[in-house]
């Protein structure tokens, strides 16, 4: 959906910082911390680092205990369990939403262990919703996936054209025309194979077909697979502003398989940074801090580290869902940067800018704007401007 974007508070220091509200305001900034703010520190940084808080009032703190219970904490934690255990056993990170929660499962080869995506399945008839730059890659080995061992199932797919500007009504009616023709009910399933405007796109066609059915992730950009594939956001452009027209509607399971990133193009990663990076810097100091050190690995496509970057943004989104999953508040912070990168891809037309390059922008234009407001030191600024060269974030089109 479109940023409904509060102001964020972060701090790339020792002193806690808070999320407040400023009157008038519509984007991301940067501040100190209200006195009568109530706090939530992150579950996966550590005491020097950041705490986000609400004036609007989160879920309390026995709720995010309850959630922290739910994810990994550490790297090296699934690391050493993985040691032990099956060395092609996923990574996996729940979404704790009580009876719709679902799993997210991160790892190499995954599209290669039909029972994970089989198990979410609902019904016998199954439609593929992908794009005509992913279905050459990757559809085959999802159908088979699908029907390996599972012959009663049969599956369908709806090749769409590839691009942010295709993210209208007009497409969408395509998916439509093909689960209609087919003559698809209500116990099937939806698949989402794709970036983020194939997820978007699928998720809302799963939300409004025959009221609501059932819909499966499967994301194969850096973007989609640290944010867009979670959290239930589904959305399609207007003409006058993006993400204008969707829905909150949560998926059965989210499947990231890894080894699909190395057949995405260099700006399509450098897109998917961009927020990696806003991830770090709205909750997750001590991530930030690991993105400053390997910032190199990440572009090198060093499989250990952008597993491990995948995953704790992940952990990281999972959790604000699970405290604030229609952003009443909280969720709100991981807005940063967008309320302009929306901006910037409206009046320049979708599809010209990648969505992460645009958010780019529009970080450096919050922490430049709280910069001028004296909310933040030169230190912070330096430290944005820095990063976002470093993972090449095209900051305009080329």
């Amino acid at each position: 959906m479109a940023s409904t974007a509060i102001p964020v508070i972060i701090s790339l220091s020792s002193k806690p910082t808070s999320l407040r509200k400023t009157n008038n305001s519509s984007d991301s900034f940067l501040c100190v911390q209200s006195p009568n703010s109530v706090s939530l520190r992150s579950s996966f940084v550590s005491p020097s680092s950041i705490e986000l808080s609400s004036n609007r009032g989160v879920s309390s703190v026995s709720s995010a205990s309850r959630v922290r219970s739910r994810i990994c904490a550490s790297f090296a934690q699934v690391m050493e369990s993985a040691a032990k255990t099956d060395s092609n056993a996923p990574t996996i990170v729940d979404v704790d939403l009580g009876n719709r929660s679902y799993p997210i499962y991160i790892g190499s080869g995954l599209l290669d262990q039909p029972h994970l995506l089989q198990k979410h399945v609902h019904g016998k008839r199954v439609l593929v919703v992908t794009n005509s730059t992913v279905a050459p890659l990757y559809l085959d080995k999802v159908v088979e996936a699908l029907t390996k061992g599972n012959p009663n199932v049969s599956v369908e797919s709806v090749i769409l054209p590839d691009g942010e500007k295709y993210k209208y009504m007009d497409t969408l009616m395509k998916v439509f025309d093909k689960a209609i023709e087919s003559r698809l009910d209500r116990c099937c399933t939806f698949v989402a194979l794709g970036g983020g405007v194939i997820g978007d796109m699928c998720g809302y066609a799963a939300a409004s077909f025959l009221r609501g059915v059932n819909f499966i992730q499967i994301p194969t950009t850096v973007m989609a697979q640290v944010d867009s594939s979670v959290g239930g956001k589904t959305a399609l452009n207007h003409r006058l502003g993006k993400n204008l027209i969707g829905t909150f509607y949560q998926p059965q399971c989210v499947l990231i398989d890894t080894d699909t990133l190395n057949t995405l193009p260099d700006r399509e990663l450098g897109s998917g940074l961009a927020e990696v990076i806003k991830c770090g810097l709205v909750r997750d100091a001590e991530f930030f801090e690991w993105q400053e050190k390997n910032m190199e690995a990440l572009m090198a496509r060093d499989p250990s580290a952008l597993t491990y970057a995948i995953k704790r943004s992940c952990e990281n989104k999972a959790e604000v869902v699970s405290l604030d999953e229609k952003e009443g508040g909280l969720r709100a912070t991981l807005n940063f940067g967008h309320t302009f990168g929306h901006a910037i891809e409206t009046s320049f037309g979708y599809g010209q800018w990648f969505h992460g390059e645009a958010v780019a922008v529009g970080m450096v234009m919050a922490v430049d704007m709280s910069h001028r407001l004296g909310w933040i030191d030169d230190s912070i600024v330096k430290r944005v401007h820095n990063i976002l060269q470093r993972a090449k974030v095209a900051y305009y089109p080329s």
